[in-house]
């Protein structure tokens, strides 16, 4: 049986608040998708959104697609018009692509509400316009909007909407749940029923799904096992409202759940380079807790988890995170056991295992730690240094004698900040002073600048993000601050560093020696 994935992620994806692709944007997407190995992409609605236009303008020329089929979506002409004459119509044509996808009204309610014509004139606009692509060589779409509400509203006239594009020559008609207010049983019950009606089986069918009730993937799987062989979706689930049908989790439980094959040989383990590549272009942060593609999505936190894991990753991880191209992480926290501390550390190139003194005493260390408000889930680097450090590898490359920072808001309303640093190298005495724009940028610069002579690595060393937390039940301004600090080096390595301390200055200052210490020491391991 062939599947048809059918993404939408540059048409209805793009409806989501907040994105603005641009044609650029849109063409990088598109050969991201292709590369994921999906069938078909929807570019956009030409002659409605200029924008649309100059991309298919610009796909022609540009775009070398390798799997994917690119589709022109519109809508039937309207009501009264002739098709050969409807502007909107002549529009998908000249985009000059193998497929259209249509879209026309299927609830008897929009009809006479909405468009404010007849049932009969509606199907003779899904006849017509289906009818006309066809025989200008064109495969055809039709979704069918509002489906499953007009479906239980009257069925007979909405399964008529479907049977004419049938008829007409539409290659799939695609049952939509524009309001996205549906369930997998409903979705199942529907699809079966349209089946029996029609007499048609799922080749000929195909389903589209809002998020609106957060079951768009759960009804999208339901449709495919209850027959249908063509299914819409958008990457990461973009879309209007709560969104769409997200591509990778419908690909990861129809590959990996059903054992249908979607996808090309090879082209599953893409997912989270794509998924992550489309957020970033769409200028959206990767949703860390996405199912399959999301960097915590093979995460583990407890430590009876990493206990079982230690004995078979598969016991805890419902798939292998490198199906789809992901890792398994073991995240260390108050939670986190012997298992947990002797599985991150391995995962970090730290071998504990023969150690059972240094692991006890990491373990002590982190639950003391974390108790005091210190987080190593996110700062693998810190953790590391920890570890080395009971390990006995840790050579700290200064000492601190002491530091200042000063903060002057001048007459003139601008603020400087000033940082002076004395720390001891060897048994050199050093003292630097730097000014930032804020007092945590100073002190980094003054601590650079003292050390840099010694250290010239730290002049590739910049940093790359500053986060502070005032931890839970901590009020005013004695609260306890914990700073996370992202550094970045022109090898195009990047590391985390976290520090804790009632004053945020003090805990950006151990989590800048952290970084700073890390980050020459991994570029010493890696020469040596």
């Amino acid at each position: 049986m062939g599947y048809q994935v059918f993404d939408t992620t540059l048409r209805d994806g793009a409806q989501r608040e907040g994105i603005s692709y641009s044609v650029a944007d849109k063409l990088a997407v598109a050969a991201m998708l292709d590369e994921l190995g999906v069938g078909f992409i929807e570019g956009g609605w030409p002659g409605a959104m200029p924008k649309d236009t100059e991309f298919f303008k610009r796909a022609r020329k540009e775009l070398e697609l390798r799997h994917a089929v690119l589709v022109a979506f519109g809508a039937t002409r309207k009501a009264g018009v002739p098709v050969e004459s409807d502007p909107q119509i002549l529009a998908l044509l000249d985009a000059e692509t193998p497929a259209v996808c249509l879209v026309a009204k299927s609830d008897i309610r929009h009809v006479e509400r909405a468009l404010r014509t007849t049932p009969e004139e509606n199907l003779a606009m899904v006849r017509d316009s289906v009818a006309f692509f066809v025989s200008r060589g064109r495969r055809v779409f039709l979704d069918c909007e509002h489906f499953f509400d007009g479906y239980r509203f009257d069925p007979q006239y909405t399964a008529s909407v479907a049977a004419a594009a049938l008829e007409s020559g539409a290659e799939r008609v695609v049952m939509c749940d524009t309001n996205g207010g549906m369930l997998p049983s409903r979705i199942t019950a529907a699809v079966t029923e349209l089946m029996a009606r029609l007499g048609v089986d799922g080749e000929r069918l195909g389903i589209h799904c809002q998020n609106d009730t957060a079951c768009a993937v759960a009804n999208t799987v339901a449709a495919v096992e209850a027959g249908v062989t063509h299914f819409q979706c958008t990457a990461n689930g973009y879309g209007e409202r709560p969104g769409n049908a997200d591509l990778f989790a419908v690909l990861g439980n129809l590959e990996l759940k059903l054992g249908l094959s979607v996808l090309p040989p090879g082209c599953l383990e893409q997912m989270v380079r794509v998924s992550h590549a489309i957020a970033e272009i769409a200028n959206i942060a990767p949703d860390t807790h996405q199912a399959y593609v999301g960097s915590a999505a093979f995460a583990h936190k407890a430590g009876l988890h990493a206990s079982a894991i230690k004995v078979d990753p598969a016991l805890y991880n419902h798939v292998d995170p490198t199906a789809v191209g992901n890792d398994m992480r073991i995240l260390i926290t108050e939670m986190a056991g012997r298992a947990s501390v002797e599985l991150k550390s391995r995962e970090l190139g730290l071998d504990l295992a023969g150690r059972p003194e240094a692991l006890a005493g990491v373990t002590e260390r982190v639950k003391q730690l974390e108790a005091e408000g210190w987080s190593f889930e996110a700062a693998d680097a810190s953790f590391e240094l920890l570890v080395r450090a009971e390990l006995g590898e840790v050579d700290r490359p200064f000492s601190l004698e002491s530091y200042r920072v000063l903060v002057e808001h001048r007459e003139d309303g601008a603020v400087v900040s000033e940082a002076t640093v004395k720390v001891h190298v060897g048994d050199q005495r050093v003292i630097a002073t730097a000014e930032g724009n804020g007092p945590v940028n100073a002190l980094d610069e003054a601590l650079r600048a003292a050390l840099v002579q010694h250290y010239p690595a730290l002049s590739g060393f910049e940093l790359a993000d500053f986060k502070v937390r005032i931890l839970e039940g901590s009020h005013g301004t004695g609260a306890v601050t914990r700073v996370l600090v992202e550094t970045a080096d022109h090898g195009g390595r990047d590391w985390t560093t976290v520090g804790v301390h009632e004053n945020v200055v003090e805990a950006s200052w151990h989590a800048l020696v952290d970084a700073l210490c890390y980050g020459l020491a991994q570029g010493m391991r890696m020469s040596g």
